[in-house]
């Protein structure tokens, strides 16, 4: 079963012919950036035999598999990482996501990522979700940097009306979009994507953030995605593997638009989820334990990869070397060579990725979160230093080991009740190398060790900007503004 996406290229009129010409080995590549929404680590096929991603295998596995990536527990932290370089922490949003309600935003001063690369000459397209806050126009992504802007403001909607609760949430640039109600908002991603690849001039070197709503909450997919799964017998992780399914297809229609219009030469495609995956909606991260929400490796250790027909000397390899999400905007920029804000967070990957060489990053902040995090409401917070992770007071509230739901083994639909569980040591040790998935504590017969990381995370704790957590602000009420969630209450 291909899926409804080949009828709808067909209907869009993808019958691509010859490619227009191809760019320059000079030319700065073309960047497809590619984010995934609540992919656990083992929902994908490479590694989940359940899961249906031939595409994303295909360039997996001719690319190069990230093994050791890390992201933030949540969505909105994650995002400001990514196009700021800095670490939640240091940016006020280290404390859950931002609400539809709540006058939160990428902090004003910092220079995002596509605003630097448009100083390099680049265009930037933006598709999806942007849950970087959007209560005043000057926080919403045709003004912080791109260029265009096709999708929603906030953190969750249906994917057929678009609708986030009360409102409707989904624009063209600064227009609220209601003439797509109805349409699966991947079939609307890719028709974007076909717009913007085929009007473009391959001159200019092009960078478009696609960062979908697959597969975050609700569990909603066309029933043929479905039919892509018959290792799956529980009901629903069968819709979750459908949804994947969907995100697959509309890669693998956007690269072919690429293919056919000449950019794949000349392009990086990076591919990362988010945070790790909601166990209590299906998603998975085993062996890793923990959930999306949690410090644990299953709800930090992003599935990724990337891919490029050029620029990389070494393909089908994995890569163990330490990344983290800070770090896609250095690494971008010297991809495009661009300057990187001075005093961001995040360091070039770049030669060790093109090399096989040594990460230079030996160190990092998983979070540091002065609100506190499941039990806690003290100071939640994780560090690592080379192959030691060091935990300070609850990492959350999914604190298992979670296998792969089937018709005997439902998915976990609540967190732990944590007034059952033993309440954990006020600092934990885990040895990532040696026990990836954290069972064995050694904080007890390390004293050495957890003094030094202990000291190293009062360091970091001294740059904590105190999180940005307002009150819900009646005035963003969608009633105010016909319907729609929209900026202008803030």
């Amino acid at each position: 079963m291909e899926g409804l996406g080949r009828p709808l290229l067909l209907l869009l009129g993808f019958v691509a012919g010859l490619a227009r010409g191809r760019p320059s080995a000079q030319q700065p590549p073309h960047i497809l950036f590619i984010v995934a929404d609540d992919l656990g680590w083992n929902d994908v096929n490479w590694r989940a035999p359940d899961m249906f991603t031939p595409t994303l295998n295909k360039f997996a596995q001719n690319g190069i598999i990230l093994n050791s990536s890390y992201v933030l527990p949540v969505c909105s932290p994650s995002r400001s990482a990514f196009l700021s370089g800095f670490f939640p922490f240091h940016t006020g949003l280290q404390h859950g996501v931002i609400g539809v309600s709540k006058k939160q935003f990428l902090p004003e001063k910092l220079t995002t990522l596509p605003e630097a690369l448009k100083n390099v000459g680049y265009a930037t397209h933006m598709i999806g979700k942007w849950h970087l806050g959007y209560c005043n126009w000057k926080y919403t992504p045709t003004f912080r940097g791109f260029d265009s802007f096709y999708g929603y403001y906030n953190g969750a909607e249906d994917y057929n009306t678009h609708y986030a609760g009360a409102g409707i949430d989904f624009r063209k640039d600064k227009q609220v979009d209601r003439e797509d109600g109805g349409i699966y908002s991947a079939y609307l991603y890719f028709a974007r994507a076909l717009d913007i690849v085929r009007s473009h001039n391959k001159s200019q070197p092009l960078f478009l953030y696609l960062p979908f709503q697959s597969v975050h909450e609700p569990l909603q997919v066309p029933k043929a995605y479905e039919d892509n799964c018959p290792l799956t017998h529980n009901a629903t992780r069968k819709t979750k593997c459908g949804m994947v399914a969907i995100l697959d297809e509309a890669i693998r229609n956007i690269t072919m638009v690429l293919e056919s219009e000449g950019f794949m030469d000349n392009l990086l495609m990076i591919f990362t989820t988010d945070n790790g995956g909601p166990v209590w909606a299906a998603g998975n991260n085993w062996p890793l334990r923990g959930a999306k929400t949690t410090l644990w490796e299953g709800g930090t250790r992003g599935t990724g990869f990337l891919y490029s027909k050029s620029l990389f000397k070494n393909k089908g390899i994995v890569h163990d070397g330490l990344i983290h999400a800070v770090d896609w905007f250095p690494t971008i920029m010297n991809v495009a060579g661009g300057e990187t804000p001075l005093g961001i967070d995040g360091v070039s990957q770049w030669e060790s990725i093109v090399n096989g060489s040594p990460s230079p990053r030996t160190e990092f902040v998983y979070n540091i979160d002065e609100l506190g995090i499941g039990r806690s409401n003290t100071t939640s917070a994780a560090i690592r230093m080379g192959d030691w992770k060091l935990i300070q007071g609850s990492a959350g509230q999914w604190n298992d080991w979670y296998p792969v739901p089937s018709i005997d083994n439902d998915y976990h639909v609540t967190p732990d009740d944590e007034s059952m569980q033993p309440t954990p040591a006020e600092f934990q040790l885990y040895n990532i190398r040696d026990d990836p998935t954290e069972r064995n504590d050694l904080a007890e017969n390390n004293p050495e060790v957890l003094a030094k990381m202990k000291a190293r995370l009062e360091e970091w704790r001294k740059t904590l900007v105190p999180a940005n957590m307002p009150p819900d602000d009646p005035a963003a009420n969608p009633k105010n503004f016909g319907g729609a969630w929209s900026p202008g209450w803030c």
